[in-house]
């Protein structure tokens, strides 16, 4: 089907590192040539060994959901004759120790808040349909096994 590559790149090494101080500041570039700042998160290895003010795996893997579904959103509503103005989201990831004492990304709460232009915005099933038909879609959501929650609708099981 297709390929998705990002490159991440890491320099850093120093005299400390085998004492564990090191900085975990690197870089993602894209396919297209976008380069990102990527730290450690704060809250995993506290500054300044990382950096507060770059993506961390963690946020960019509930950025990489929350964005997956908004388009697939998107999509369907167009496909419905449903128009959207405008989608906003302040998605947050919750960490919580595994079954195997390892920390995971346990579960995403999207909060969505969609405005709607047109001649008939959807009623409140039609927008909970389309949010499932989102959740069950989404390429990323496909991919994990992270509880999902939509804040305000079931997303259910993909």
């Amino acid at each position: 089907m297709a390929e998705h590559k990002a490159n991440i790149s890491w320099k850093g090494g120093s005299p400390d590192f085998l004492k564990g101080r090191f900085t975990r500041d690197h870089t993602w570039t894209f396919d297209g040539g976008l380069s990102v700042p990527a730290s450690a998160a704060p809250s995993v290895v506290p500054p300044p060994l990382s950096n507060p003010a770059a993506v961390d795996p963690e946020e960019a893997f509930v950025a990489a959901l929350a964005s997956c579904h908004m388009l697939t959103f998107l999509f369907l509503a167009y496909r419905k004759g449903i128009q959207v103005e405008a989608y906003e989201d302040e998605a947050v990831g919750v960490m919580a120790k595994g079954e195997n004492g390892v920390p995971w990304v346990s579960q995403i709460t999207l909060n969505p808040k969609i405005r709607y232009g047109g001649e008939r915005p959807p009623t409140r099933d039609e927008e909970a349909e389309l949010h499932q038909q989102s959740h069950r879609y989404c390429y990323i959501a496909n991919s994990l096994k992270t509880k999902v929650v939509v804040s305000g609708f079931e997303a259910g099981p993909v």
